[in-house]
């Protein structure tokens, strides 16, 4: 009797799950085998160790020194020997105003001063000032007059009292003394006088001096000029500014510290820092930390003071760690032991010869290393590159991984 197709179709199904059926079969010890393998792992033993506690923050790279360098006195500008980048020391002359103008006055003074010098008894040339006013010819004088003048009286006053002179020759000795002590008195005065004047044209004299001086603009420090501000020729007005010069060695590296680390952070802890563009690592210490944190940005200002070999520049951004602790105890395990997922941080340790895996959370981290901020004790094996290993797969511990022993780079 032949079959229908609908009935060709059934058997074959039937045949099919039962192939399935014995496949499934086949296959379950197999699998219950692979379950219960046994791995073999790398294991390391976290340990306790000294670290560096630092700060991470950032900041900008300023010029120790910087200053706008101007004319003090106006003039038309004769010579000016620097440009941009040019590298200066403290003294030198940086430019030149013209200068004839102030010889000129100055000659001019010098000849007030020496006039004023001769009024008083002084030689014409010479930087002592200090005279006796009584002791200039016009108070001698004068004093001679006046001592005349009071032995006339004394001697007419004695001769009116036995009768022999009369009280008219007595009022007229009386009348020229008066005379003599005024004239005395305004001597006296006179000198006092000059010598003010004196005092007046060895200022004057100075001031020309020292103007002729400041036709010379001079570098106040070591630095290299910023910007060039005027051009030869030109006509300056007193405080017109003719270049910006700064100071680079050493730089003033300003940071600003978060509210939260601000505490932690002294005088004297060393910094490490990069700038950017450069991937060469620099030193220098905090100097200087500002007593009081900004109430806008609730941070802390504090600035260090960096060597530059020539490198560095002021304005660049940098990326600075803040030491603040140089030897404090954390637990390190190496840094391949690690597992991170959906942000949950984890290592598997082997206990009793089974996977545990636990939550930990991290710290600072050096080469081949991290720390283990919670989660885990010391001396507890860690397995290195667990993989997929999950907790409670049996283990068995291979070759120990050796932690490296180098903490000085922590972060």
């Amino acid at each position: 009797m032949e079959m229908r197709p609908r009935s060709i179709r059934v058997v074959a199904l039937a045949a099919l799950l039962a192939m399935v059926g014995a496949c499934s079969k086949s296959e379950a010890p197999k699998s219950a085998a692979t379950t219960n393998k046994v791995r073999t792992v790398r294991v390391a033993l976290s340990e306790s160790r000294p670290m560096e506690r630092v700060v991470t923050v950032t900041g900008v790279l300023l010029a120790d020194e910087a200053a706008t360098l101007s004319v003090k006195i106006g003039g038309r500008l004769k010579t000016l020997s620097v440009d941009i980048g040019s590298v200066v020391k403290r003294g030198d002359v940086i430019a030149q105003v013209e200068p004839r103008d102030y010889e000129l006055r100055l000659q001019q003074a010098s000849a007030a001063l020496s006039q004023a010098r001769a009024t008083v008894g002084l030689p014409l040339e010479g930087t002592d000032d200090q005279f006796d006013p009584e002791k200039t010819s016009s108070v001698k004088e004068a004093k001679a007059i006046l001592n005349e003048a009071a032995r006339n009286r004394d001697r007419v006053l004695k001769l009116s009292q036995q009768g022999v002179l009369s009280t008219s020759d007595l009022d007229t000795v009386e009348a020229a003394y008066t005379v003599a002590l005024n004239r005395y008195e305004a001597a006296g005065e006179e000198a006092r006088t000059r010598q003010a004047v004196l005092a007046q044209r060895r200022a004057e004299f100075d001031l020309s001096k020292q103007q002729l001086n400041d036709t010379s603009l001079r570098s106040p420090f070591d630095g290299a000029i910023q910007s060039r501000l005027a051009n030869v020729g030109e006509f300056l007005p007193a405080g017109s500014p003719v270049v910006k010069l700064v100071k680079t060695d050493p730089l003033r590296l300003r940071l600003e510290v978060s509210e939260r680390d601000a505490a932690s952070v002294q005088l004297n802890q060393r910094v490490r820092l990069t700038a950017e563009g450069d991937t060469n690592i620099y030193t220098g210490t905090l100097t200087r930390v500002s007593p009081a944190i900004d109430e806008q940005t609730r941070m802390l200002v504090v600035e260090a003071d960096v060597r530059n070999d020539g490198s560095l520049r002021p304005g660049l951004f940098s990326r600075a760690k803040i030491v603040t602790r140089e030897n404090e105890e954390g637990i390190a395990v190496p840094e391949q032991a690690l597992i991170v997922f959906a942000g949950i941080e984890k290592v598997v340790v082997v206990q009793e010869g089974k996977a545990l895996e636990k939550m930990i959370s991290t710290g600072r981290r050096g080469p081949g290393w991290l720390e283990i901020v919670t989660g885990l004790k010391a001396g507890e094996r860690v397995v290195i590159a667990p993989g997929n290993l999950r907790t409670g797969e049996p283990v068995v511990m291979g070759d120990a991984a050796p932690l490296q022993t180098s903490a000085g780079s922590s972060r």
